[in-house]
């Protein structure tokens, strides 16, 4: 049971569609975790600015799915994993590279350095070793790009401990920590007045 209420979000009638439509966020925007999230206007507008300024920034799309998979599988986020499975067949992942996201590894040397890094950093907290950090210099991870890593772990993070907290209802397929494939349950998704 969810322990918070789902709230109705209005839409913002001073946004064009246009302005709605390059805003969309990578999950759907009519899910329990953005109603959930929607009970404090200040989290949900400082979530949806903080996505979209990762998502114009140096990563892929491919590379930031990737390491929200690895962080939710960290996590044990129920709702992560199954949020950022349906994204990552919509970026164009298989099967087998999401599930090697989730093992935090790659068949790409550099994505493999990539999620290494974000696993260690998830595991210890931030405080990794010079052995955690080297790898991504030596397959060309710039100074402009680490941070950026670092703030998609954190993003990840948040969304993940949030679904955790207040036990959102999963409304996607549902992929459970260490299985290899999601269950398609009945949705728990509740009508809600608008979407964002």
């Amino acid at each position: 049971m969810e322990r918070l209420p789902p709230v109705a979000i209005p839409l913002d009638e001073s946004e064009s569609p246009v302005q709605r439509d390059a805003a969309q966020p990578s999950l759907a925007r009519d899910c329990n975790f953005f109603h959930l999230l929607a009970n404090s206007t200040t989290a949900l507008k400082a979530f949806l600015a903080y996505e979209n300024a990762l998502a114009g920034g140096r990563l892929s799309r491919q590379q930031r799915v990737i390491i929200a998979l690895t962080v939710a599988e960290i996590n044990g986020s129920k709702y992560g994993l199954s949020a950022h499975y349906g994204a990552a067949k919509e970026a164009g992942l298989s099967d087998d590279e999401i599930q090697q996201a989730r093992k935090a590894t790659s068949s790409d040397p550099k994505n493999a350095a990539l999620l290494r890094f974000a696993r260690a950093v998830a595991l210890q907290r931030g405080d990794i070793s010079d052995a955690d950090f080297q790898p991504l210099r030596q397959v060309g991870f710039s100074d402009k790009e680490i941070p950026e890593i670092v703030a998609n772990i954190a993003f990840n993070i948040f969304m993940d401990y949030f679904n955790n907290v207040v036990r959102t209802a999963v409304d996607f397929p549902l992929l459970q920590p260490g299985s290899d494939a999601p269950i398609t349950p009945p949705l728990t998704r509740v009508p809600r007045e608008l979407a964002i």
